[in-house]
């Protein structure tokens, strides 16, 4: 079955940085697009960054210039680099696939910005 793992998460300071990562199993992870979202409280969850199975990349524009996703596919893994972070950047961050219509999530990680 497809299982989606999220790992990296924590508490940083304003202008810190951390790396989120997803290891991905259960499917051919190589072939399906993989992205990144998060909540925060009281929100609803909002797309960070998508990255395709050739490797392009799109980001939310609260995220562009800050973050960079990337794969490793030897590793069955994605990642999501947080420079620069601010306190709204403080949530839950899920990572997301979807295949034959059908999303898969992990379990969420948190990111907490705060001095």
């Amino acid at each position: 079955q497809v299982q989606l793992v999220e790992s990296g998460g924590g508490l940083v300071q304003p202008g810190g940085s951390l790396r989120l990562s997803c290891a991905a199993s259960g499917y051919i992870f190589s072939i399906y697009a993989m992205s990144w979202y998060r909540q925060a409280p009281g929100k609803q969850r909002e797309l960070v960054a998508t990255i395709t199975s050739g490797g392009t990349t799109t980001f939310a524009d609260s995220a562009k210039g800050r973050f960079t996703i990337s794969r490793d596919n030897a590793k069955n893994t994605v990642y999501l680099q947080m420079n620069s972070l601010k306190p709204e950047d403080t949530a839950v961050y899920y990572c997301n696939t979807r295949m034959r219509r059908l999303d898969y999530w992990g379990q969420g990680t948190q990111v907490t910005v705060s001095s």
